[in-house]
């Protein structure tokens, strides 16, 4: 029960980044609910290997390419969702980093996390 509330959080998440980005689009709440889905999955199983193979690059920048490495999880996610649609890289990276701040917020309000 708790991944479904967390899956209809990120999705709202993802509906208010839409509004403020104009680099991507999210055709309805469908679409935000199976990016919500594909993010997660994306963020479970390529992320880890994405963080791993750009390790040096991250540590020389301090951290910092973790959000480009943020920013292609949310392209290739988009590459698996009909009705998600990213337009450029800085729409990719603004989309993912306000999505995991209203994400953030809204755990934070509900407080899901153990």
């Amino acid at each position: 029960m708790k991944w479904l509330i967390t899956l209809l959080m990120n999705s709202m998440a993802l509906l208010v980044a839409d509004y403020f980005v104009a680099g991507f689009h999210i055709s309805g709440f469908f679409s935000a609910l199976l990016a919500a889905l594909a993010l997660g999955l994306v963020n479970t199983f390529i992320r880890p290997v994405l963080l791993v193979l750009t390790l040096p690059v991250t540590f020389f920048t301090l951290g910092l390419f973790i959000l480009v490495v943020n920013a292609l999880a949310f392209v290739i996610a988009s590459w698996f969702v009909p009705g998600f649609t990213v337009y450029s890289f800085w729409g990719a990276l603004l989309g993912a980093v306000i999505t995991s701040i209203v994400s953030w917020i809204l755990n934070g309000i509900l407080n899901l996390r153990d």
